[in-house]
C-alpha cells in the first residue's frame, strides 16, 4: 500500500468535501425517494408519514394504476413528447447552423450578426408582445407557438461559436481539399469533434422544453394539446382531485376516490420528472466536459 503523504491540513480539507457532497447527494435525493415511497404506500398510511420517510408503508400501487391509465395524463405525456423532441431537434440543427457560420472569420457582416446576436439578450421581449406576434402569424392554438419560441438561444449559441472557433482549421481545410462543401465539412468533420458542447446544449434545451409550462397555458386552447406540466399544475397547484380520479370513478370506483391526495400528488410530480431524470445520466459525461470546454474557449 502506498505511503499517504498528505499533510494533516489536506486529509481535513477531503474530509470537509467528501462530507460537503455526501450531504448535497442526500438533500437531492432524499425528497425524490420520499415522493416514491408516499406513491407506492397505501392510502390509509400517507397521512401518518412524514417528509423524511424514504421507505413505502404497506405497498399499493393504487396510485400508479390511476395515473398510468388516466386519459389526460396519457395524452400529456405524448404531447410534451412531441414539444420536446421536435424543438430539441430544431434549436440542435438551427443552433449548429448559425454557430458554424458566425464562427467563420471572413463572414461578410459577422460582427454585425454577433451585436444583434447580444441584443436580444439583453432586450428580451416581453410576454405581452410576443403574444401578439404569435397571433399575427397564426399560431395560436398550435404546437409551433411552443416549439418555435427562442428556437436558437443565444447563451448556447454563444458557447458552441466558441467552441466551432478553436477548431483547427488545418482540419477544415484537409477536407476542402478533399472536395468536401461547407455542409459536409460540418456534418462530417466538426460536429464529431463538438459532441460534447452538442451533448450540453442538447440538455438544456430539452429541460426547457419539458419543464415549460406558462406559454401552452397561454397559447393552447384546447386541454387535448395540453403538456404533461400543464396536467401537473391543474392538479397539483389547484388541488382537483376529480381531474384526475374522474367524476365517475369518484362516485363509482370506492378504491379510486378514497386514494389520498398527498399520494397522488407525489406520484404525479414523480411521473413527471422521471424522464429527465433517466435522461440525464446518460449525458453526464459529455454535459461536464462540454461546459468546460464552451467556458474555456
Amino acid at each position: 500500500m502506498a505511503a499517504d503523504n498528505r499533510t494533516t491540513f489536506e486529509r481535513i480539507e477531503q474530509v470537509i468535501i467528501v462530507s460537503s457532497l455526501l450531504l448535497m447527494v442526500v438533500v437531492t435525493v432524499q425528497p425524490i425517494l420520499n415522493l416514491l415511497a408516499l406513491s407506492l404506500s397505501d392510502s390509509s398510511k400517507v397521512p401518518f408519514m412524514s417528509g423524511l420517510t424514504i421507505l413505502p408503508n404497506d405497498l399499493s400501487t393504487e396510485v400508479w394504476d390511476v395515473l398510468l391509465n388516466h386519459p389526460a395524463v396519457r395524452r400529456g405525456l405524448m404531447n410534451s413528447l412531441l414539444i420536446t423532441g421536435v424543438g430539441t431537434f430544431l434549436n440542435i440543427i438551427f443552433t449548429a447552423l448559425m454557430a458554424w457560420a458566425l464562427s467563420r472569420q471572413n463572414l461578410p457582416g459577422r460582427r454585425v450578426f454577433f451585436i444583434i446576436v447580444l441584443i436580444t439578450i439583453v432586450f428580451e421581449p416581453g410576454l405581452i408582445p410576443d403574444y401578439f406576434v404569435v397571433k399575427k402569424l397564426g399560431l395560436l392554438n398550435s404546437y409551433w407557438s411552443v416549439i418555435l419560441y427562442k428556437l436558437v438561444n443565444a447563451w448556447y449559441l454563444i458557447i458552441l461559436i466558441r467552441f466551432f472557433e478553436e477548431i483547427p482549421e488545418e482540419l477544415i481545410e484537409a477536407a476542402e481539399l478533399d472536395g468536401a462543401n461547407a455542409f459536409q465539412t460540418l456534418w462530417l468533420v466538426v460536429v464529431p469533434l463538438a459532441r460534447p458542447a452538442l451533448a450540453t446544449i442538447t440538455l438544456f434545451y430539452l429541460v426547457y422544453h419539458w419543464n415549460d409550462f406558462l406559454r401552452p397555458m397561454i397559447y393552447f386552447n384546447s386541454q387535448d394539446m395540453w403538456p404533461l406540466q400543464v396536467v401537473l399544475r391543474q392538479f397539483v397547484v389547484e388541488g382537483d382531485k376529480a381531474a384526475m380520479v374522474g367524476l365517475q370513478a369518484m362516485s363509482s370506483y370506492e378504491g379510486a376516490s378514497q386514494i389520498n391526495m398527498r399520494a397522488l400528488k407525489a406520484g404525479m410530480i414523480l411521473f413527471t420528472i422521471a424522464p429527465v431524470l433517466m435522461i440525464y445520466p446518460l449525458i453526464l459525461k459529455f454535459f461536464t466536459k462540454g461546459t468546460m470546454s464552451g467556458a474555456v474557449k
